[in-house]
């Protein structure tokens, strides 16, 4: 009778099969346009529609796509763009998480709550009053514009302001009676505690903003300023003239750093989400 359960718990169920099968569609079917891209971009231009195992393979394609617009600039200004705004970030998201989270003063709560509003908020709704605001102050076609609007995060303040309250108070009173001050006992206690929250936040924020298309759309006018999401647009116009498989290589290279990063760091990546609590 103890063989029987046993062989019979060997097989995996019809749900668990049926699962697996949904799973494993579904990842194909995501992954669909990619592999799409991938071939076409290291095949000639004959073979976008057939598929052919003995293909002839080639690097053609990224070579004609690299000279036919000046993507290491765009490289180059959307590296300065991230950087800029995930300094800037982590400077003021954590200026103010150590406030809301150890600072008592008269409308603390009040101002959180303002703080959580900005996440319901779509910041499409506000490109009209940001371009007006940056026109304003000059500066229309820099990547100081584009950065701008998103210098201070929301969702950062309160990510790490939970994390700073789950560190335990003891480490404060300790600091305190060592005689560090209020950015001593930051720089030394809840920066380094909170080292996963910090790369979990740049993980998510380098992405976004490297993806970013709409405001750096209408906020930038020139090869000096635009990021690879724009250059890529303007490169792939229709009225460019481009085959498919140079427009799909540019879209590997301007895609790729992430890619690659990802594959490179994806268990770091999964790990510090998991220490953050993101879900």
């Amino acid at each position: 009778m103890s063989t029987v359960s046993v062989h019979r718990r060997s097989f995996p169920s019809f749900d668990t099969l049926l699962n697996t099968f949904a799973m494993w569609l579904l990842a194909f079917l995501w992954a669909l346009p990619l592999l799409y891209a991938i071939w076409t971009a290291i095949h000639p231009a004959e073979f976008e529609t057939r598929f052919v195992l003995t293909a002839p393979l080639t690097f053609e394609n990224f070579q004609k796509a690299w000279a036919a617009a000046p993507f290491a600039r765009y490289f180059l200004n959307t590296f300065m763009l991230v950087t800029l705004i995930l300094v800037c970030q982590l400077v003021l998201c954590t200026l103010a998480a150590f406030a809301f989270s150890r600072f008592k003063f008269p409308g603390r709560n009040i101002l959180f709550a303002l703080v959580l509003l900005q996440l319901l908020v779509m910041p499409d709704i506000l490109i009209v009053e940001n371009y007006k605001t940056i026109r304003w102050l000059g500066l229309v076609d820099t990547i100081v514009a584009i950065g701008l609007p998103y210098m201070a995060s929301g969702f950062g303040i309160f990510l790490l302001r939970q994390t700073f309250m789950s560190i335990p108070k003891e480490l404060d009173e300790a600091a305190r009676v060592e005689g560090s001050s209020f950015f001593g006992l930051l720089w030394r206690v809840y920066i380094p505690l909170a080292k996963p929250t910090y790369l979990a936040y740049g993980l998510v924020s380098v992405s976004h903003h490297w993806n970013n298309f709409l405001w750096p759309l209408i906020i930038t006018n020139s090869v000096e300023t635009r990021p690879v999401t724009v250059g890529l647009s303007v490169f792939s116009a229709i009225d460019a003239g481009l085959e498919w498989s140079v427009i799909n290589a540019a879209t590997l290279m301007t895609s790729g750093p992430l890619l690659i990063a990802f594959l490179l760091f994806q268990r770091q990546f999964v790990q510090s989400f998991m220490r953050a609590g993101i879900k």
